[in-house]
């Protein structure tokens, strides 16, 4: 309990006196006693007040996070404390402004919790787990992590290949550990460094398959002839395929004989008529006549 005294002509002046003595951190309750009040001829009616306010393991906590989240903008701000065996949980409602205290991916919300934790550990011995939330965002959160953990273990195991999941926070991360270690087959560590590090689920040998790069077609994906049960008839006729704009596959070109197989023909027949029958040159003395 933090407690100061207060002296004042009045009721008021003494407690506001005790209250400005006090100090007591933004937003905390305050409470007031009357010590007594003496006449003095001299001095007058004095009045003596106590203010005091109960001093909780985590009110520093609290003030401090309503603090940050002044400086941050947030005017409207709720912090509800609620202490566990192994640690303590801060459950903040900010209106409008969830999820600006939550950020991309949560980042904001993770840099305020570690901010937090050091306020609580300071000169304490013995680890307290600190858990920060906005409107149920871990909760939210964890399920779906949980939900994409077990769909890339799933993955895992079916495709015999490692599963890479999307970059996450050291708190998310651990949350994926958890759940594929309750999982049969699969096995998860992480890699990256920074905001990159992401967890790798990997298949347990039983689960691992052949390497299948060699299958590959030239422009990607895989060559999907030999599946099915055709294996055997794509073998028998693997020699005798041809495809299209393979040339080691076609036939050599043979040289173009460029002889004429008929003679050419001709305007002039046989018999020495034209094709369009006889055409003879006009004679000068018919046109003559022609114009007598």
């Amino acid at each position: 309990m933090t407690e100061a005294i207060g002296i004042g002509a009045t009721m008021e002046d003494a407690v506001q006196a005790a209250i400005a003595q006090l100090n007591a951190p933004e937003g905390i309750e305050v409470s007031t006693e009357v010590l007594g009040i003496e006449k003095k001829l001299l001095k007058g009616t004095q009045v003596k007040v106590r203010a005091y306010y109960e001093e909780t393991e985590f009110s520093k906590a609290e003030q401090y996070i309503k603090t940050v989240l002044r400086h941050m903008g947030v005017q409207e701000s709720t912090v509800l404390t609620m202490e566990e065996d192994d640690g303590v949980r801060f459950s903040l409602q900010c209106g409008d402004d969830d999820g600006y205290v939550i950020g991309r991916r949560g980042e904001t919300l993770d840099s305020l919790q570690y901010l937090v934790r050091l306020v609580i550990s300071r000169g304490r011995d013995d680890y307290r787990r600190v858990s920060v939330n906005v409107a149920d965002y871990r909760e939210t959160r964890e399920q779906n992590l949980r939900d994409l953990a077990i769909v890339n273990a799933g993955k895992a195991k079916k495709f015999g290949r490692n599963m890479l999941m999307p970059p996450m926070s050291a708190y998310d991360r651990r949350t994926v550990h958890t759940v594929i270690q309750e999982i049969e087959g699969v096995s998860s560590h992480s890699v990256g460094e920074g905001s990159d590090r992401r967890v790798v689920v990997a298949p347990d040998e039983q689960y691992r398959k052949a390497d299948t790069r060699d299958n590959r077609r030239p422009g990607g994906g895989y060559n999907n002839r030999d599946r099915g049960g055709n294996m055997q008839r794509n073998q028998r006729n693997a020699n005798t395929r041809r495809f299209p704009g393979d040339r080691n596959d076609r036939a050599p070109r043979q040289p173009i004989d460029k002889t004429p197989t008929r003679a050419p023909r001709s305007d002039v027949s046989n018999a020495g008529a034209g094709r369009y029958g006889k055409i003879e040159p006009r004679r000068a003395d018919a046109e003559v006549k022609t114009e007598e």
